[in-house]
């Protein structure tokens, strides 16, 4: 990492004294200005910089495409390798060439894709090896400037192959920081600095090893906008001909015409609603009922709906079933309230295989004591996960009913376990368990005489109900 951060430094230096050409004037103090020909002085030298430093800034949807070159420094702990072969390092320095594209939907975002190729040699024995990587990265950028810094982060696969080590490639992430100097509306100059970041030799913890990169590149930029030209103002009051309704007058705001009265109705056309017509006051329009509805325009708040007191406006709900505006797919009519899409405002019935399971499911059965549900169950419930499924809108209240056996206490505590056990059952049979309350009444809503069997036979029972 000190090479990283040494190349840090040195980029730091390059933006500094690539954004400021330094010139001793003959009293020997100094002055500073960037302009196109290099040369400098006090007002064109600064008038030069200033437009040097806006005119190539970043711009929205720019495509980049790149060339670049520079040196890696491969780790000595890198990992590609044939397993079974020896390891050893490659040279410290192994030269670096490759290509980019980027694409910039943003002025200060965009993504790059590259491959690049390093040749190198194996340290021990001096062998022809090759380093190569490709990858892509995410680029934030600061826009403001021609001259732009920029980091960058992103992933890929980098490898080597070499007749000692023979081939392999592994997972590698990356991450660095850099420059963007422009030279003309198609060519600049660019430098990197990063580190790279792969598996480790021999580590079995997933340790990563470090092999830091310096880059410059030439990019072209395929599709940078030409600067406009300078708009005219014919009539020179202020708006430019483009943004100037009568280009051939003096004109004020809001459109740079004269002001006038066009209905001669001593209303002035930008005070004038209505303009062509002659009027009264307050606005200059004539005084309307555009909906017919009795109520003047000025005082109907819904001027183009024919409506009713108090304001003129329609009815919000005509059919007074609480339900108004679009929501109400039905405005004429009335919504049933029966739990079954209650809030499209239509009247409407539960579907029978809805109602099939409502109230008392009958076959739905429990081992004695225990909330697991036996075999004989299942065709009933996956039924009832079919008909809920099928409408995704419907939510449901199970409760758990038992008779009288054992103590209250317990029979509550089992009611629940048997409802949740069946909540359970239809949620892995598709039905989100947010559709799905659950409740245990215990013994305490008998349907039947707990004296006898039968009776208490029908009141171990499980209830659907549909909710709102």
């Amino acid at each position: 990492m000190r090479t990283v951060t040494t190349a840090l430094i040195a980029l730091g230096s390059v933006t500094v004294s690539g954004a400021a050409l330094a010139q001793a004037d003959a009293s020997g103090s100094a002055s500073f200005s960037l302009s196109a020909d290099g040369a400098s002085s006090s007002a064109d030298g600064d008038a030069s910089a200033k437009g040097y430093m806006s005119k190539y800034r970043p711009e929205d949807g720019l495509v980049e495409v790149g060339i670049f070159g520079g040196v890696l420094f491969p780790s000595k702990s890198h990992n590609f390798q044939d397993e079974s072969r020896p390891h050893q390092a490659f040279k410290s320095i192994a030269p670096d060439i490759g290509l980019r594209l980027g694409y910039y939907p943003l002025s200060f975002l965009g993504a790059e894709l590259e491959g690049a190729v390093m040749p190198t040699r194996t340290e021990d024995d001096d062998e022809s090896a090759g380093l190569w990587a490709v990858r892509g990265h995410v680029v934030g950028q600061l826009p403001m400037y021609s001259i732009v810094p920029f980091l960058l982060a992103g992933g890929g696969r980098m490898g080597a192959g070499s007749d000692s080590m023979g081939s392999d490639g592994d997972p590698a992430i990356h991450f660095g920081a850099g420059v963007k100097v422009p030279l003309d509306d198609f060519v600049s100059l660019r430098l990197d600095v990063r580190d790279n970041m792969t598996q480790k030799n021999g580590a079995s913890d997933g340790s990563q090893t470090h092999h830091p990169e310096i880059l410059g590149a030439l990019t072209f930029t395929l599709n940078r906008t030409k600067a406009a030209k300078k708009p005219v103002d014919s009539d020179r009051d202020g708006f430019t001909d483009d943004q100037d309704a009568c280009p051939k007058e003096p004109g004020v705001a809001p459109d740079g015409c004269p002001i006038r009265d066009a209905d001669s109705d001593g209303f002035l056309d930008p005070d004038d609603k209505c303009p062509t017509e002659a009027g009264v006051a307050p606005d200059g329009c004539p005084v309307r009922d555009s909906d017919g509805d009795s109520f003047l325009d000025d005082q109907d708040k819904c001027p183009t709906e024919p409506g009713i007191a108090p304001d003129g406006c329609p009815d919000p709900d005509p059919d007074k079933d609480g339900i108004v505006g679009a929501a109400d797919k039905c405005p004429t009519e009335p919504e049933t309230k029966n739990q079954y899409e209650d809030d499209d405002g239509c009247p409407d019935e539960v579907p029978e295989k809805i109602k099939k399971f409502t109230g008392v499911i009958e076959g739905i059965e429990f081992d004695v004591n225990k909330d697991t549900i036996r075999a004989t169950s299942r065709p009933t419930l996956d039924g009832a996960a079919e008909v809920l499924n099928e409408f995704p809108k419907l939510r449901v209240l199970i409760t758990g009913h038992t008779d009288t056996d054992g103590t209250r206490e317990r029979n509550l505590e089992l009611s629940k376990a048997r409802a949740e056990s069946v909540k359970k059952y239809l949620a892995s049979k598709g039905v989100a368990e947010a559709r799905i309350e659950t409740r245990g009444a215990g013994p305490d809503e008998p349907r039947e005489s707990n004296d006898t069997a039968a009776g208490k036979q029908k009141n171990r029972r499980i209830e659907f109900k549909l909710l709102e």
